[in-house]
């Protein structure tokens, strides 16, 4: 158990913690014009044309960013390009919701060109996770907008199924709380500490955290953190949690959410390196910082992953093993 005293001698942040409510985008409603863009790596054309029947069978009318299948290096085109579909997204005012096609690499670089004069002017939701997470957290510092951690509808049906797409779908057109469960499956199940705590729900992929830090990471004082990571490698989550540490953006956190950290399946209790395993380095980490810790939740890189609201209130019960967050749209 966790001495919820415990006050553990971390570096604080210098910047003060966002106030005032999160901007909600309008839901979603058929006949919406709605636009897919490639801010990472560029994506397959028939998983894209896939998505956007997905779309189409919502009631949407679905466009493509002019740049969607470049290519250049790792990415769906040069910097310049990827930004220029993102920003002609948020400031075309006929346009309701932004889909990204994949993760992948490449929206780090154009985190901090993005338009945000125009998200002022007209919110409307993005929607991926992975290496998008970069501009879930630059949205939310400087125009306070809730996104969404959600699945690529360019994924097939190995990855996604109804239920998934439906949970989407009810994200973005309805206006009611999602709430998640601990999956007792998950490799991140074990590290759970009882408690409640309320705060904004803030974070995604771990990496993307970590490489924001000290840059473009939002004050995260008064915040639930949610992290899941895609790659296996305990020695990748202790840098990269490590840093964040260092950088004093634990410190001040109401709670602390975990999704899936694929390649630690199996016996997450089981030795991996030098001894360690997945349950030591996240204990490690997140064991002194008297706060409630939900461990198994069911998002991130695994198949049929859950849709989560990011930049919303949340509420998280570490002896319920529940997560609940409020909308991301009104």
């Amino acid at each position: 158990m966790l001495d919820s005293s415990a006050e553990p001698d971390l570096p604080r942040t210098s910047e003060r913690p966002r106030t005032g409510p999160p901007v909600r985008a309008p839901r979603l409603r058929p006949g919406d014009r709605v636009r897919l863009i490639s801010p990472s790596s560029s994506p397959d054309r028939r998983h894209v044309e896939r998505g956007a029947e997905v779309l189409a069978s919502w009631g949407l009318r679905v466009e493509l960013g002019d740049h969607v299948f470049d290519q250049w290096g790792p990415m769906a085109g040069r910097d310049e390009d990827r930004l220029a579909d993102l920003n002609a997204a948020f400031a075309d005012p006929g346009v309701r919701a932004v889909f990204a096609t994949r993760g992948g690499a490449g929206a780090y670089r154009i985190a901090d060109g993005l338009d945000t004069d125009a998200v002022r002017r007209d919110p409307k939701p993005l929607i991926g996770f992975s290496d998008v997470t970069h501009l879930h957290l630059a949205l939310w510092r400087e125009c306070g907008l809730a996104t969404v951690h959600g699945p690529f509808l360019t994924h097939g049906n190995d990855v996604l199924d109804i239920a998934t797409v439906q949970a989407l779908r009810r994200a973005l057109t309805e206006t009611e709380s999602v709430a998640l469960h601990a999956d007792p499956t998950e490799a991140t199940e074990e590290v759970t500490v009882g408690g409640t705590a309320s705060g904004v729900l803030i974070g995604g992929l771990l990496t993307a955290l970590s490489t924001e830090a000290g840059a473009g990471l939002p004050p995260l004082d008064g915040a639930i953190l949610f992290l899941e990571h895609p790659l296996g490698g305990l020695r990748h989550v202790d840098r990269a949690l490590t840093q964040l540490r260092r950088n004093g953006a634990l410190q001040g956190l109401r709670g602390v959410a975990l999704g899936q950290f694929f390649g630690f399946e199996g016996d997450p209790t089981a030795s991996q390196d030098g001894g360690w395993n997945i349950t030591d380095v996240l204990t490690e980490h997140f064991g002194d910082l008297g706060i409630p810790v939900l461990g198994g939740l069911p998002v991130g890189h695994r198949n049929r992953p859950a849709t989560l609201p990011l930049g919303t209130e949340a509420v998280l019960d570490g002896t319920a093993r529940t997560l609940t967050v409020g909308p991301a749209v009104r």
